[in-house]
């Protein structure tokens, strides 16, 4: 079964988020009191650069499976850490297409716009762990396993242990790729 395995905000910008008993995601802004919250780009870097354009990463998702991974590799690594706002279990964010809904709790609702592409900061929080959560597929190509982009269609409370259901978009399936 796909639970919500942890939920974390942080009204400043910091790499790690603390985690909560609950949060509230807001329809076309994001998650309630975070930093990232906002129609337009709010992640720092971005809005040097394009401050006007539509914000693709209000909710990041990450599976604890991947901490488990990293666990195996010597990192300890928990929910919120890395600045996810959600950790999820059970669900294979990385294989999910673009497009797909995620259904959080009993009401919210958002779509996976891309790929977390991780940043350096990864490694300030422990070092070579940017190269653990980058790897590459049969054909050499860059995999990144830091997680999902999302935006919130339907707003709504999440807390841990709330079901996750997946409704896949009409195909054909786009890949997901870094936003």
């Amino acid at each position: 079964m796909a639970l919500v395995e942890a939920v974390s905000r942080s009204a400043e910008y910091t790499f790690s988020k603390p985690g909560q008993g609950v949060i509230r995601l807001v329809a076309g802004l994001g998650v309630e009191g975070d930093a990232h919250y906002g129609e337009k780009v709010r992640h720092r870097s971005r809005m040097a650069r394009t401050p006007d354009a539509p914000n693709l990463r209000q909710v990041h998702l990450i599976h604890a499976e991947l901490f488990e991974e990293l666990a195996l590799r010597g990192f300890a690594v928990a929910p919120g850490q890395i600045g996810e706002n959600v950790t999820t279990r059970g669900v294979d964010l990385l294989g999910l297409p673009t497009g797909t809904l995620l259904h959080l709790g009993a009401e919210a609702v958002v779509e996976v716009t891309g790929l977390r592409n991780p940043c350096l900061q990864i490694d300030g929080f422990q070092h070579g762990l940017m190269k653990a959560v980058l790897g590459r597929d049969d054909d050499g190509a860059v995999v990144r396993k830091a997680g999902i982009m999302s935006v919130v269609l339907t707003g709504g409370e999440i807390r841990p242990g709330d079901a996750i259901g997946v409704t896949l978009p009409d195909g054909p399936h786009r890949k997901l790729e870094p936003v």
